[in-house]
């Protein structure tokens, strides 16, 4: 008995067919694409890369440059950063500590501003306790690893609940920033809505020497949810 196994069809190597008519006709429609473009594939595959580029920005992530000292000493005046923009889509919305760029046009003024969250839907936030802090749902805040040195919790004493679906923000910088202190008393009260939210500051890409990936503080881990069961 020939236990040699046998080959079927299948194993076999064959030359492929020529293609039918339908083959080459979609073929052959990149090919005219690129003999009609001037540079052919340079030109083509440039074509592709700005509009992965242009997606990418649109959809996913998005780098924009620091116009002022309202958020240092951690982001300087001219640092880019990288901006998350999917983070908030699929699930939580942003939260205390985070750093963010948002859509300031009718609130803070036109353009994009970049600030950290420190008060979220339903929070109740009050300036300033016996030791100058912040406190957040009856929680002081220990500012000290962002505040900028030398500055106050803020100058401005406030005692505000942060309406749902709203953030209150203030700059790292508090005494060179215009943030939710400022507009307390012009429409929506400073607040910021989620809505308008670009996205989350999540690395410093330039100037490659301040390459820094931004967390969120452990400063707010411990401020208890407000009443209502909004958290941060």
């Amino acid at each position: 008995m020939d236990t040699e196994a046998q080959p079927t069809e299948r194993d076999r190597i064959s030359l492929p067919e020529s293609p039918g008519p339908e083959e080459r006709s979609r073929s052959s429609l990149p090919t005219r694409i690129v003999e009609w473009l001037p540079g052919g594939r340079v030109t083509l595959t440039l074509f592709a890369c700005l509009a992965f580029l242009l997606l990418l920005s649109t959809f996913v992530v998005q780098p924009f440059q620091i116009p002022s000292g309202s958020m240092e000493q951690g982001l300087r005046i001219g640092d880019r950063v990288l901006v998350n923009k999917l983070v908030y889509r699929f699930g939580a919305g942003p939260g205390r500590g985070d750093v963010i760029v948002f859509d300031g046009t009718g609130y803070f003024g036109d353009g994009d501003y970049i600030k950290r969250v420190v008060g979220v839907g339903g929070d109740h936030v009050v300036c300033c306790t016996r030791q100058g802090r912040i406190e957040v749902n009856g929680r002081a805040v220990d500012e000290s690893a962002f505040l900028y040195p030398g500055d106050s919790a803020s100058s401005v004493p406030f005692d505000i609940v942060v309406p749902p679906g709203t953030l209150f923000v203030l700059g790292d910088h508090r005494s060179d920033s215009s943030d939710s202190r400022d507009h307390l008393g012009s429409p929506g009260g400073g607040m910021i809505p989620v809505g308008d939210v670009i996205g989350r500051a999540d690395w410093i890409i330039w100037p490659y020497r301040h390459w820094t990936h931004l967390t969120r503080p452990s400063a707010y881990a411990r401020v208890p949810a407000a009443a209502g069961g909004a958290h941060g």
